[in-house]
């Protein structure tokens, strides 16, 4: 199943794009989205489990994700 990814922050900026496209089998989770995205060039500076939202909620790593779904991985936020 294909599915869009937003990045945002030093996460696009390691991986070059603020939106990727992934390839998932069905019943993916977002620890499939994760491990695609970990298998990118640059991808390195991602952490084993970033905070990643579905459709503009914070997502664990067992959440199922499908191709209508708006999936993105946020960096930490820093702020005073």
């Amino acid at each position: 199943m294909p599915l869009r990814v937003l990045l945002f922050a030093s996460y696009a900026d390691a991986l070059g794009a603020s939106e990727v496209d992934v390839t998932l089998p069905a019943n993916a989770t977002v620890r499939d989205v994760v491990a695609q995205l970990r298998a990118r060039g640059g991808a390195e500076r991602l952490p084993p489990a970033p905070l990643v939202a579905v459709n503009q909620r914070y997502a664990g790593p067992d959440t199922p994700v499908s191709e209508r779904d708006e999936v993105a991985v946020i960096p930490p936020v820093a702020g005073g």
